[in-house]
């Protein structure tokens, strides 16, 4: 029989990071356990990582879900993808913890070549919202650890001063040298959306990260037909479960690019579903993590590996914090290594 506990968790930031929601200084988490009265030494961990204002499972009853599902997973071990379907973060710790127990515990849910050390995932470098100063900083360190693509946060300083820091960058840098990438997290006004694209393309940039809020599908469908700028859709995608949802939003907007969150996405079930009506839209697509602790990144790395995606991967993210759970993935520079003969906590 199937046993389950789960702990929540707060990390915190080493510095606190700038986005167009604000600055984060803290993230809370939950990591879940499960195992079975056979075998009862073999952990299998995942991480439910709820995203409080903006995943669509932020609601008041989340730790109450968490524990029912812990309570009841052996009722639920079969059908816990359909029954919390609007809990996408839960299903997606689930999907980590229920791997990880199948395979021995090791926190290799997902082995493959990259577990086993003799390959790497391609990932951005991502610059945090800041002053045009703090980020011309940021970008300078990470062209100097070897990034060849990274990825900005924009919308929190005036516009022109983020335009002035990308024209500065692309005459010190070529496309073939760095490829750009911007994220707007819904700062545009819908009125001026097509103009400040017009600017940004000038840039020679690789695409914009949803430059309008989510939800006005006619406006953003409008957008993607005439922008002179590849968009790629990513709170967009929040809250859609269904297959038909999906497939219905991809065809009514049909974006360049979409970017795949487990943890806000539909857990790895349902960003496969993603991943497959955007192959038939001829859309192309890349995987993000959303702030997860060394637990959660390792399994979403691990399980990006195996969709033999060519594009960077926005998994850089696990050297926030300072009390992540060791331990911190072996980044050099652009190269994510799976780091894997650490004990974990």
């Amino acid at each position: 029989m199937l046993h389950a506990s789960y702990t929540r968790y707060l990390l915190q930031f080493k510095t606190p990071s700038g986005t167009s929601r604000g600055v984060l200084t803290e993230k809370e988490t939950f990591f879940v356990r499960i195992f079975d009265d056979n075998n009862p030494t073999v952990l299998g961990i995942g991480e439910c990582a709820v995203f409080r204002g903006l995943s669509v499972d932020d609601v008041p009853e989340y730790e109450n879900v968490l524990a029912d599902v812990c309570w009841n997973i052996e009722a639920y071990k079969e059908n816990f993808r359909e029954k919390f379907s609007r809990f996408p973060s839960i299903i997606c710790g689930l999907e980590m913890a229920f791997a990880d127990l199948e395979n021995g515990g090791i926190r290799q849910p997902f082995p493959s070549d990259f577990t086993q050390g003799k390959d790497f995932i391609r990932i951005n470098g991502l610059i945090w919202m800041g002053t045009k100063e703090e980020m011309r900083r940021q970008i300078i360190e990470k062209i100097e650890k070897g990034f060849s693509c990274i990825k900005l946060k924009i919308g929190a300083i005036h516009f022109e001063e983020e335009l002035e820091l990308l024209k500065q960058i692309r005459k010190e840098f070529s496309r073939q040298e760095i490829e750009l990438r911007v994220d707007a997290n819904g700062a545009f006004a819908p009125e001026e959306a097509l103009m400040k694209l017009e600017q940004l393309a000038q840039l020679d940039l690789h695409s914009i990260e949803q430059p309008i809020k989510a939800g006005k599908l006619d406006i953003m469908s409008d957008l993607c037909h005439k922008t002179p700028l590849p968009i790629a859709l990513d709170e967009e995608l929040i809250g859609h479960f269904s297959k038909e949802e999906k497939h219905q939003l991809l065809k009514e907007i049909h974006p360049q690019y979409i970017v795949l969150k487990p943890s806000l996405h539909g857990g790895f079930c349902g960003i496969q579903e993603w991943i497959d009506w955007a192959k038939e839209l001829g859309i192309e697509w890349w995987i993000t993590s959303a702030l997860e602790s060394n637990i959660g990144l390792n399994a979403i790395a691990q399980w990006t590996y195996r969709l033999d995606n060519p594009l960077p991967q926005g998994l850089g993210t696990g050297q926030l914090y300072l009390n992540n759970v060791s331990p911190e993935p072996d980044l050099r520079g652009e190269r994510f290594f799976f780091r894997g003969e650490e004990c974990w906590e």
